[in-house]
């Protein structure tokens, strides 16, 4: 029996999270086309005969000197650090630059199994025989599965591939467990995934969920919620002509919220300016876990 923990790693926008999805065979991570989506270590577990394994989804490497930046860093270099074996996912379509190359440094030096799936396969842009050259003179001695995250081609080797490189070990969780997220974590991610879809530029990055109260009731579990933002412009936004796009937002969200949860899920969103909260280390520390 193997068991483990897998860190997902990769440059921001590499399908890092739609991989993770496939994998466990649930929406455990959300998804958008803003970079850097993800700010958490998301955690997705896979249960089959051979063993279990659990994924850490990662935010996306990127190098930069904004606190919310540094923070997300050092939450994927402490998680290298605890996992048991390291998923790279390369993008097929993109030529690596010079923080994928200061990617491979951190993950040359670690020596720990590396795995590396090179997504992307199915794109008509991927350019794939030259990135497998190019990371095999990188990682001589790492497996390269090549992989669709989209489509899941190439995952049933990426599978076993992992399997095969992971300790022997007992299941860390019940073997119906495809996740260990709390409810709250749940419900704060789905509401910030549908705000990031419905606005643009740099507002999805200025955008943070926090949920002040969770009330079960007779049918149903009643929240409210804040879309706290950074600006007053930033505000009127995510509200929308009269109030069409946070009545949009709530609307999507529980639509989804009602197919994870064995119960209706009520929202009450509003929306809040906390100026400059990204230069904030106490709450970079608490909301960056």
């Amino acid at each position: 029996m193997k068991s483990g923990f897998a860190a997902i790693i990769g440059r921001p926008s590499t399908g890092k999270s739609t991989l993770l999805n496939q994998l466990t065979g649930y929406k455990v991570s959300i998804i958008s086309p803003v970079p850097q989506t993800t700010r958490n270590r998301i955690r997705g577990i896979l249960n089959t005969e051979a063993g279990q394994l659990v994924f850490i989804d990662t935010p996306g490497f990127h190098l930069s000197e904004r606190k919310l930046n540094l923070h997300l860093k050092k939450l994927i270099l402490d998680t290298l650090e605890e996992v048991d074996l390291i998923v790279y996912l390369a993008d097929s379509t993109r030529v690596p630059g010079s923080e994928e190359k200061n990617l491979w440094q951190i993950l040359s030096a670690l020596a720990k199994p590396l795995i590396i799936a090179v997504n992307k396969i199915d794109h008509k842009k991927s350019l794939l025989e030259p990135r497998l050259i190019e990371l095999h003179a990188a990682f001589p001695a790492a497996p390269l599965v090549p992989v669709s995250a989209l489509t899941g081609e190439g995952l049933p080797r990426l599978k076993e591939t992992l399997f095969a490189a992971a300790p022997e070990g007992e299941p860390l969780y019940p073997d119906d467990f495809y996740t260990d997220q709390s409810p709250e974590f749940r419900i704060a991610e789905i509401i910030r995934e549908k705000a990031i879809t419905r606005t643009h530029s740099e507002l999805p990055h200025a955008i943070y969920v926090e949920l002040s109260d969770l009330e079960m009731r007779t049918d149903h579990l009643w929240v409210r919620g804040f879309l706290c933002v950074e600006r007053e412009t930033q505000k009127g936004i995510l509200i929308g002509r009269g109030g069409e796009k946070i009545k949009a937002i709530r609307v999507e969200a529980e639509t989804e919220l009602n197919g994870i949860f064995p119960y209706a899920v009520k929202l009450d969103l509003r929306v809040k300016v906390r100026p400059k909260w990204r230069k904030k280390d106490g709450l970079l520390k608490k909301l960056i876990t």
